[in-house]
């Protein structure tokens, strides 16, 4: 539920910012605009008790039993949970699936104490608006949050340790979405280390220095967020008590069947390797209860898509440019720019891009990556070519209502294989 909280804030703050920064560009006047921080965080806690309460809806309705508790593996066919209304009892099952997720990944020296040195959990309840808020960590998370209380009116400053935001994603993308948030006044400090931080004042200081060392500077904020990527929940589950393998990350080792190396005992989702993200460990629940069921399940990380849901969004599916490059494949890029898409123009919010990386030969479609309003929901159609195998020519040459944003990565496309018709 941590996505939804997150998806719930960031389109608050993002109509808050609309209000503040476009309306009266485009005619609509409002006097005494302000931040109703408390309506705004019980609206996402309303949308988020709404989700919780369908899921458990599901559960009653497929003949779930629901034992809230902690829970620890007692042997291969045994869960014992420390149940949340005290007391224990002893869950049996022929198969178990490990399912704990992930945790904020805690840096040394760096006490997270969620009121004024926030984890992400700690950053979706703040009680006010930082005046300063330093991120630590420039990757989607840390990104999304910083975005949350640019909006809001806090001064944000991103610390990052590696010369580049997101190291995932496609490096021309990277360049613009970084010079995108900095227009929206999001600082960033790279190639920087954390080496002390200091919470025993008013507010926050830290002690910083180049990556590769050098001159120390402190800087303070009022409120700190600990973004620095996430880590395995496998810890303290019981584990190695029925001899379950794990790799140096804390990862559990599992088969192509989802299977660790004890039989009956499964783990999928963010306690295995592979993208830390919602939608793969639902697609990993799915392919295993499949195996488990005696049918066939498939899981191609290669076709998980990436969103960050910063405004504008940045999606992304298959390889980047830099990743093709380093494989030595031969390949073409075709590129379209936002400005040149009517429906982005019309709507005025037309910073961006969508490119497309194509095998020379073949044409085939080896990565799309959008920049843009709406990105997360445009990427499905990449998605979908990169898993029929589908050609720059094939999406290029299929129908596109217009006007449309969607239209961008049509004609990204054709610059691919041929030559775009609005640019």
């Amino acid at each position: 539920m941590h996505a939804s909280n997150l998806q719930a804030l960031l389109h608050s703050s993002h109509m808050y910012h609309e209000a503040k920064s476009s309306f009266a560009h485009h005619g609509v006047k409002i006097s005494n605009l302000e931040v109703d921080l408390p309506a705004m965080m019980a609206q996402k806690d309303k949308a988020v008790s709404g989700l919780t309460k369908g899921i458990e809806g599901l559960f009653k309705k497929n003949k779930v039993t629901y034992v809230k508790g902690f829970g620890k593996l007692a042997s291969p066919s045994e869960v014992s949970v420390d149940l949340n209304d005290g007391g224990s009892t002893v869950v049996k099952g022929k198969n178990i699936i490990i399912a704990t997720g992930s945790d904020v990944k805690s840096l040394p020296g760096i006490t997270i104490d969620e009121k004024k040195i926030v984890s992400s959990t700690g950053a979706l309840c703040l009680s006010e608006i930082p005046k300063k808020l330093v991120v630590i960590g420039a990757g989607y998370i840390g990104l999304e949050m910083g975005s949350v209380w640019n909006r809001l009116g806090s001064e944000v400053t991103v610390v990052e340790f590696a010369p580049d935001i997101v190291p995932s994603m496609d490096g021309e993308v990277r360049k613009q979405f970084q010079r995108m948030l900095e227009k929206q006044k999001m600082k960033f400090m790279l190639k920087t280390k954390v080496v002390g931080v200091d919470s025993s004042g008013d507010g926050v200081k830290l002690t910083l220095e180049p990556a590769a060392g050098g001159d120390q500077t402190v800087i303070e904020a009022d409120i700190v967020l600990v973004s620095a990527g996430r880590i395995p929940y496998t810890a303290g589950i019981g584990l190695e008590s029925i001899g379950v393998e794990t790799d140096k990350a804390g990862r559990i080792l599992v088969d192509k069947r989802f299977m660790t190396n004890v039989k009956g005992v499964y783990a999928i989702g963010d306690a295995i390797p592979g993208p830390m993200l919602a939608h793969k460990a639902e697609e990993d629940g799915v392919a295993c209860v499949e195996f488990i069921a005696g049918k066939e399940g498939h899981v191609d990380y290669d076709m998980v898509p990436g969103v960050v849901y910063t405004h504008p969004e940045v999606a992304s599916v298959g390889k980047t440019e830099e990743q093709v490059k380093a494989l030595g494949i031969p390949y073409r890029v075709g590129k379209f720019p936002l400005l040149a898409n009517s429906r982005a123009k019309a709507i005025d919010d037309a910073d961006g891009l969508v490119k497309v990386v194509a095998e020379k030969e073949t044409d085939k479609i080896l990565g799309v990556h959008i920049m843009a309003p709406g990105a997360g929901e445009i990427i499905h159609e990449a998605v979908l070519a990169l898993q029929y195998g589908a050609s720059s020519e094939d999406v290029a040459r299929t129908c596109h209502a217009h006007p449309t944003v969607s239209e961008a990565l049509k004609e990204a496309c054709l610059q691919t294989f041929a030559k775009a018709i609005h640019i």
